[in-house]
């Protein structure tokens, strides 16, 4: 019996050092696949984002012999555009009333169509490459192109377009609103008990913004696919011979297994909201750069608004995470 325990002890340490070596393995291949962004970044990135730092703290003046010279002026062009600038606070609180819309919009409608395509039908492939074909249309050279797409224009337009000094501020409506206008949700939940007109409110606006809801769901859609495809079918089967209802098995099996990917998706919208090409803010930050001499604010409003992405995202993950639950796996 001693001898058997010495000989357990001398081997648990063995099995430990190879899961260990195992485990080195695997982490110098993950920095070898983001060695490139690595490397891309340092040599590339990072110096560019130290000089946008240094110019949102300095005065640019143009040399009548050529070049410039940037003279420090501390907090002169963050100050500039919050109390300065009449459009920059007003287009950023637009904005981010835009965003606290569509993230729940879009990870809730990409959900519920992820969860229509995994069942089993006929033509399942077609169906998801269809509904994942916008998001292909929405970048490169097919989004430049659709840019000056007038039946596209006339599909995104809610009747309050952007001034961008080509656009009609007195524009008609548009097809979608005409369509809620028809169906009158308000006559419709006129019986219905217990819904706060809040919620009507935010039913019409996504019905309004349905183009753009599509539009940017391709992405989020897969994931929650990637993550309805993993749970393990021996789960449903044992809920079923329980007695579990649909709506039982979807809050206590499918919400939770799918949590982690409905916080991947939540931060995903948030970053991509913030970086579109038609996000109001992004374009007025590019049009401030084009202004001569507008370099130095452009990069105090760029800074500000990288700051409040991050907030935003500490404030998504915070709400999120608090319901996220994680499968533990026994090694």
């Amino acid at each position: 019996m001693q001898n058997a325990e010495v000989n357990k002890q001398v081997i648990a340490p063995k099995r430990k050092r190879k899961a260990s070596s195992l485990d080195r393995i695997k982490a110098r291949a993950g920095w070898g696949f983001i060695a490139p962004f690595a490397i891309g970044f340092i040599v590339i990135y990072l110096p560019i984002i130290f000089q946008s730092i240094y110019f949102s703290f300095t005065e640019i003046k143009v040399l009548q012999g050529g070049g410039f010279q940037a003279n420090l002026v501390g907090m002169k062009n963050y100050s500039d555009a919050l109390f300065t600038d009449p459009n920059f606070v007003m287009t950023l609180s637009t904005g981010l009333k835009q965003l606290i819309f569509d993230i729940p919009a879009i990870v809730i409608f990409a959900l519920f169509m992820a969860m229509m395509l995994n069942q089993k039908m006929t033509g399942r492939a077609v169906f998801r490459a269809i509904f994942f074909i916008p998001v292909i249309l929405s970048t490169g050279i097919i989004d430049k192109i659709d840019q000056g797409n007038n039946l596209l224009s006339y599909m995104q337009n809610t009747g309050n377009p952007i001034d961008t000094g080509t656009a009609d501020s007195s524009s008609t409506t548009s097809t979608a609103v005409q369509i809620v206008s028809a169906m009158d949700f308000q006559w419709l939940f006129r019986n219905m008990r217990g819904i706060s007109p809040a919620i009507i409110d935010y039913v019409i606006s996504a019905v309004n913004n349905i183009y753009q809801i599509v539009n940017r769901s391709g992405v989020q859609m897969l994931i929650f696919l990637g993550g309805l495809q993993s749970i393990s079918p021996a789960i449903y089967e044992s809920a079923t011979m329980e007695g579990a209802s649909a709506w039982e098995t979807f809050w206590k099996i499918t919400f939770p297994m799918i949590s982690p990917m409905i916080f991947v998706n939540a931060v995903y919208t948030v970053i991509d909201s913030f970086t579109s090409q038609s996000n109001t803010v992004m374009t007025l930050i590019s049009w401030e750069y084009d202004q001569p001499g507008g370099q130095v604010l452009s990069s105090a409003m760029s800074w500000i608004y990288f700051l409040i992405v991050i907030l935003m995202i500490a404030i998504v993950g915070l709400i999120v995470s608090s319901f996220v639950f994680y499968q533990r796996r026994e090694s």
